[in-house]
């Protein structure tokens, strides 16, 4: 995924009714007791699929994948001698999953509408229930606040856009919309179960797209903070989305949900008021609440934070109750900035890949002096 605008800006039809977690307790019990699941995940290798396997395996369930057969995983590797490996393409080559059974599939790499509808479609009959992996992005243009699972997505680009970047941002989410319909219209309603990720970062991400925090944090001096006081920032760890999946499709509780954090609403400020003392080093926060000043010095966001406009309010804004009440949980910041920090210096990844992003030439990293100099001779007028 390329580090543009639009993969950092990328946000059905269908709602699933509350259930207690009394009764979810219940149903995760009962579910353990009589099922092991057999599961095959459509990708697999990166970012979400490691920890949705090792989560899945960790509670006794089989696993297997299906892939090109090119990606390397660079995160919980060990587990990858423990699944089934099938080799082949969704563009067309599925034949690995002809004659086949399994309980539940999990489609990460549902990147086309195509793609999904004959997946979908080949494994209808064959598997009990299918799992979406989509996007809050299907809600893009952010125009409200307190999206919920019931708002009305788009199906169609607009015809009269001009602009290429927006346009593309209008293509993912309209992209994972229509693929959510083809999962629909080939299992029903009552056997899709859909999901709507925030940003999501953590152990394994390839995207590069919140790594800042973990490295910057770690490091003693004054860090830049863009944005103003109340723009709401919303983001979520990577494996609790692959485990809140995982046990959704234990319990069977079909439905959409958005799977969004943190736990409660949440502005910039108090981001890094919580991920502060993370690490034992004595940093200061600059605030940088000046959107003229962001906007000629190219920042218009660094994940969590993005620069609110008409086409991004809501984008913070997306309501996550449902996904709560049905058992979604969240990991303590501090942990997850951590965990992230320790699986980027880990041997996981190698001092090249590394520098890539540290060395970036006009990446905010490496121009966080230069930007907070000017800022504060700004100031002064």
């Amino acid at each position: 995924m390329s580090n543009n605008r639009r993969d950092f800006i990328k946000k059905s039809l269908l709602a699933s009714a509350a259930i207690p977690l009394l009764s979810q307790g219940l149903l995760f019990c009962k579910s353990l007791e009589n099922k092991k699941l057999s599961i095959l995940i459509l990708g697999g290798t990166s970012f979400l699929g490691p920890h949705q396997i090792k989560y899945a395996l960790e509670r006794g369930h089989n696993v297997s994948i299906f892939t090109r057969g090119k990606t390397i995983p660079n995160v919980n590797t060990n587990v990858f001698d423990e699944v089934e490996h099938l080799v082949g393409d969704r563009e067309n080559n599925l034949s690995a999953l002809e004659n086949r059974k399994w309980n539940v599939v999990i489609d990460n790499s549902g990147r086309n509408v195509e793609w999904t509808r004959k997946t979908a479609q080949l494994l209808k009959d064959s598997c009990d229930f299918y799992i979406y992996t989509s996007s809050t992005g299907v809600y893009f243009p952010y125009t409200e606040a307190n999206l919920n699972e019931e708002h009305k997505v788009l199906l169609k680009v607009p015809e009269t856009l001009e602009d290429e970047m927006l346009k593309m941002e209008y293509d993912y989410g309209v992209m994972k919309a229509n693929s959510e319909q083809e999962t629909i219209k080939a299992f029903g309603m009552d056997r899709s179960i859909i999901i709507r990720p925030t940003y999501m970062f953590g152990p394994g991400d390839k995207t590069d797209r919140f790594i800042h925090w973990p490295i910057r944090l770690a490091k003693e001096g004054e860090i830049l903070v863009p944005g103003k006081k109340n723009d709401p920032v919303q983001y979520i760890d990577v494996r609790d989305v692959a485990e809140f999946m995982i046990r959704l499709a234990e319990q069977k509780n079909y439905g959409t949900y958005n799977a969004v954090g943190p736990i409660n609403k949440e502005s910039m400020y108090d981001f890094m008021d919580k991920a502060k003392g993370t690490f034992d080093v004595e940093n200061d926060f600059v605030y940088i609440n000046d959107y003229d000043f962001l906007k000629e010095n190219k920042i218009y966001y660094i994940v969590p934070w993005i620069m609110q406009d008409k086409y991004n309010y809501g984008s913070a804004r997306i309501n996550n109750s449902l996904a709560k009440e049905n058992g979604l949980i969240f990991r303590d910041l501090k942990t997850s900035i951590k965990e992230t920090h320790d699986w980027w210096y880990s041997d996981n990844l190698t001092d090249e890949r590394r520098a890539k992003f540290e060395q970036r030439k006009g990446s905010m990293l490496v121009r966080e002096k230069e930007l907070i100099k000017r800022w504060k001779e700004h100031q002064k007028g």
